[in-house]
């Protein structure tokens, strides 16, 4: 990737450019607040300056969300009842109860309950919680893969396994070595649909690993509005993470 910095006004803007088969010139943010731009090789770099430019204000507002939410960084967390938690893409209040029996998170009629036989045991709440996210994470992100594998089987793509694991600036990736989707355990906290389009997404790079024109052809035909789902992931989800 290729460095640049610019000035506008009194704001500096650092970002790199990567040079991808890509129709438009696209604009991302990633969790660590670096700023990457994707850009087919023709397109001047002028033309480049120019958008950022005119993004800039949008980059600030996004930069400042990251610096306060600290999105993917759960060490605040405090799992007290009345926390707030986000769990397939609504809010949900925490309800914390001390337990003789079986240690446990369930969720029950619009509340997260966690059972703790030390409600104080800040570290093992948070073990009972993580444990809570990964199990529905793993069990979702099954059912999401099973219903849109189909939607690629007919162009020979193998049905790959799911993985799981907490990652800083990606909600997944393709491991064809392995025949693997790897997904962000975070992502479990977005809306269903948001997760298929991940899915969906991962699934492409089976059959075309890179974001060509054929990439993004394929995606326009399985999923027409993948790009508001993303939207809402990129812009709306990630800053309750």
């Amino acid at each position: 990737m290729e460095k640049h910095c610019i000035q506008n006004g009194n704001q500096t803007i650092e970002f790199s450019v990567e040079r991808k088969n890509v129709k438009n010139v696209n604009l991302n943010i990633k969790p660590d607040m670096t700023v990457e731009v994707t850009a087919h090789e023709q397109v001047p770099l002028n033309f480049i300056y120019d958008f950022v430019k005119g993004k800039s204000s949008w980059i600030s507002k996004h930069v400042k969300k990251f610096e306060t939410v600290q999105p993917f960084n759960q060490s605040k967390r405090e799992y007290v009842s009345g926390e707030a938690f986000r769990y397939l893409g609504k809010q949900y209040r925490l309800r914390v109860q001390e337990t003789d029996e079986k240690e446990l998170v369930k969720y029950f009629r619009g509340f997260i309950y966690l059972y703790a036989r030390d409600p104080d045991n800040y570290k093992r709440k948070a073990k009972l919680m993580e444990e809570w996210y990964r199990e529905k994470a793993f069990r979702t992100f099954q059912n999401s893969l099973v219903k849109h594998y189909p939607l690629l089987q007919k162009y020979g793509v193998e049905k790959p396994s799911i993985d799981i694991r907490t990652m800083k600036a990606r909600w997944g990736t393709a491991l064809l070595d392995t025949n693997t989707i790897l997904l962000n355990t975070e992502l479990i906290k977005a809306p269903r649909h948001c997760i298929d389009y991940v899915i969906v997404h991962e699934l492409i790079h089976f059959k075309h690993n890179d974001h060509s024109e054929s990439f993004y052809k394929m995606l326009y035909s399985l999923m027409p509005d993948w790009e508001k789902r993303k939207a809402l992931l990129d812009e709306e989800v990630v800053k309750d993470l």
